[in-house]
């Protein structure tokens, strides 16, 4: 009975063989690539890699550099600006003779002028400039004049104040400012993520051993099970259990190598090798997930250090500074607008222009004009909405940078608790482990002599299995909870020996 029972299943051995070796196969191929293109990375060799080519972090490079151009722009309103023109005239008009008869008279006149100005952040206007023209009647008669001007305007009430008329420049220096905090986070991002990445990598190649060396005891087992059938010490049910694990084994062995390339492909987008086809390159990480040595400060530290680093918070205390910038201008504009004004010219006037601009010097003749502007609106709305809109943005800065303050303290003193947590998790499941290796061992021995059965030690298999897997999944945890913690507080790249002046610049 035990030979039939044997011939009836051995078809089916046959074709489960023959596929488990057919996926044994592809999976040696797949980790089998040329040794040219297996890229060996340590976790460091990983981090440093990816800051120095990962595109999304290429992109937000250029953003403090961009925002850089509206420092010149704001800059600009300084700058001195130099104006001329030239225009040229030909009139026909009609005028009463001497004997009381209209004539045409055609007139041609040329006037070019020239002029430089500038704004200064004291709300004073300088002007100077020089102008010249030359009128030409078909009488015969010729008039020339030439003349140079100075000019100053000054506020006196609106538009005065040096710190408003320096704001815009200001606000474009903090929001400067504030885009060097966005990539500083976003490097640290990164480099969490990356982190991240590798040990899910690491933990998907370690699932493929351990279900790997499962599927050899199981087999092991089930070519055990099958003699001991042969030699009737053991039932023909006995099979079934045994022959029902190596499918299970296999199911878990195909999850873990599809999480397997799944963390390669996302750690290869992250580092981004050089060359085209780096999506197939295979990856060989030399370090491995390992429970550190704990000796964790006071979670009071891990606030503070947040607290005093994180990109997001100075960010926010920015934004507060932004708001200070515009309430100074916006206090400005709720004045009216009052400016005193002085022009001096001098102008030398002769039929020939030679003799106009020698004139200029010679004659004693000038021009004077001083006096003041006034400007204001009525019900002066704008101005009031923009001062109270600038108010409450700054309350609204102030309150949103205690609430991120809070959240901030939060996220720490949670990512503190989850640390602690998974630290005693680690220990925990190595015990469980080592205590499941020993009951399978126990029913192993039990069923060779009769005393267990298939069920049981398919049962112990199943446990040590879980147990192993729990055990590298604690430790895996435990380094994603450490790096969040160390993100969180912004302290990754120092603890990794990375300074942001080693990283390339856009």
């Amino acid at each position: 009975m035990p030979s039939d029972l044997a011939s009836s299943t051995s078809p089916r051995r046959r074709r489960l063989a023959a596929a488990l070796a057919a996926f044994l196969t592809a999976l040696a191929s797949t980790a089998q690539e040329p040794a040219a293109e297996t890229l060996r990375l340590s976790l460091d060799e990983a981090i440093v890699m990816a800051l120095e080519t990962n595109l999304a972090l290429a992109v937000e490079r250029l953003t403090p550099a961009i925002r850089q151009t509206a420092e010149d722009e704001a800059q600009a309103v300084f700058d001195p600006v130099v104006n001329a023109d030239a225009t040229a005239r030909r009139e026909r008009l009609e005028r009463r003779g001497a004997d009381g008869r209209f004539r045409h008279v055609d007139q041609d006149s040329l006037a070019v002028s020239g002029a430089i100005s500038r704004h200064l952040p004291s709300g004073t206007t300088l002007t100077a400039g020089a102008e010249a023209s030359v009128n030409d009647a078909s009488t015969g008669g010729q008039e020339s004049a030439g003349g140079l001007y100075v000019g100053a305007t000054q506020a006196l009430l609106r538009g005065r104040s040096v710190a408003a008329n320096l704001a815009r420049i200001r606000e474009a220096r903090l929001l400067t400012a504030q885009s060097e905090h966005e990539v500083r986070a976003v490097i640290e991002a990164i480099a969490a993520d990356v982190e991240d990445t590798y040990w899910d990598l690491a933990l998907a190649e370690r699932r493929i051993a351990i279900y790997t060396e499962s599927l050899k005891v199981a087999e092991q087992y089930l070519r055990e099970t099958r003699e001991r059938i042969a030699a009737g010490t053991a039932a023909e049910i006995e099979l079934y259990a045994a022959e029902a694990e190596i499918p299970l084994r296999r199911q878990g062995l195909i999850s873990a190598d599809g999480a397997m390339k799944i963390s390669r492909l996302r750690l290869l987008r992250l580092i981004n090798p050089a060359g085209d086809a780096f999506w197939d390159r295979a990856i060989d990480l030399t370090d491995q997930p390992q429970a550190p040595a704990m000796d964790p400060d006071p979670v009071a530290d891990h606030v503070a250090l947040a607290l005093a680093r994180r990109p997001d918070l100075a960010q926010a205390r920015l934004q507060i500074d932004l708001q200070d910038v515009e309430l100074v201008r916006t206090r400005d504009g709720l004045l009216p607008r009052l400016d005193a004004f002085i022009n001096l010219g001098k102008t030398g006037y002769a039929r020939a222009f030679p003799q106009a601009l020698w004139n200029l010097g010679t004659h004693d003749t000038y021009a004077v004009t001083a006096g003041l502007t006034y400007e204001y609106a009525l019900g002066n709305r704008e101005a009031r909405a923009s001062q109270r809109r600038a108010v409450l943005g700054q309350e609204q800065a102030e309150a949103a940078l205690a609430n991120l303050a809070q959240l901030i303290e939060l996220d720490v003193r949670t990512a503190y608790v989850k640390v602690a947590s998974t630290h005693e998790q680690v220990a925990a499941s190595a015990a469980t482990c080592r205590l499941r290796q020993e009951t399978l061992r126990a029913e192993t021995e039990k069923s060779r002599v009769g005393k267990s059965t298939s069920f049981l030690v398919a049962q112990a298999q199943r446990d040590l299995l879980a147990s192993q897997i729990v055990e590298v999944e604690a430790v895996v945890e435990l380094l994603h909870a450490l790096t969040t913690l160390y993100r969180l507080e912004s302290s990754l790249l120092e603890r990794r020996g990375i300074a942001l002046g080693d990283l390339p610049r856009d």
